[in-house]
């Protein structure tokens, strides 16, 4: 197979979107995906793209690496199960009495591939808007976000008020958006931390860690953000309350 180098969209993520189907079609969770030598020889393409797919796959939850062992399939490839109610960093932590600090490690305007074009209902090559967030409590880090949401109803978003303000991203939604969340569809589960990840939140590389997938939607039931989330498994406590 080739891809179209033309295109607007990165080979890379081509490549993903090619990867993230077989796996979806051929292979089963803790399976073993082929190495980095047979993807470049089955689609043609540089390592240096290769390894820029996996890592974005890696982010996304479709696989984890062993060293010296080589790349399997993540159970969120083909398995997800709804656990409860939508989560709060910010009010999780001050219920546990810690300070909750924000710290923006990327903004960037992106066009849509086809996997987040697909989680925010979007045409692929919409223009959407990707915060990578830092969560620390009392200083130590906690977790880290990849938010990515509608350039078109956040196109003035302030990173200021995010960080030097420390608002909520969800106060900022409704404050200046008008944008209102009404439902949070979450998924939780299990995972290991990456290498860049286990870095930027001080843990050894291949700690486990808990991962969080977060839809949310306004009350026209229109998706207005896609979170996926890493904490680390041995300071991070999930908490949900039920109420019947």
């Amino acid at each position: 197979m080739t891809f179209d180098y033309n295109q607007k969209q990165p080979v890379y993520e081509q490549l993903v979107d090619e990867l993230r189907k077989s796996i979806k079609e051929n292979y089963q969770p803790n399976d073993k995906l082929l190495s980095e030598r047979e993807i470049m020889k089955k689609y043609s393409v540089s390592r240096n793209t290769v390894r820029q797919a996996l890592n974005e796959l890696e982010i996304i939850g479709y696989i984890y690496r062993q060293h010296g062992k080589g790349t399997f399939v993540a159970n969120w490839a083909t398995n997800n199960s709804k656990i409860g109610d939508e989560y709060s960093f910010t009010e999780q932590m001050k219920a546990l009495g810690k300070k909750p600090e924000t710290k923006i490690l990327e903004y960037s305007i992106l066009n849509a591939n086809e996997y987040f074009a697909k989680r925010l209902n979007l045409s692929p090559g919409t223009k959407i808007i990707k915060l990578k967030r830092l969560r620390k409590a009392d200083g130590l880090p906690m977790m880290i976000d990849r938010t990515y949401i509608p350039y078109a109803k956040f196109s003035t978003l302030s990173v200021e008020d995010l960080e030097v303000n420390q608002r909520a991203l969800y106060s900022i939604f409704l404050e200046d958006f008008s944008e209102k969340v009404k439902l949070a569809d979450e998924d939780i589960y299990a995972g290991i931390c990456s290498e860049k990840d286990a870095g930027t939140l001080g843990i050894l590389v291949g700690s486990p860690c808990l991962m969080l997938r977060r839809t949310t939607y306004n009350p026209k039931n229109e998706i207005i953000e896609y979170t996926i989330s890493c904490a680390r498994g041995d300071q991070f406590v999930y908490n949900i309350k039920y109420q019947h």
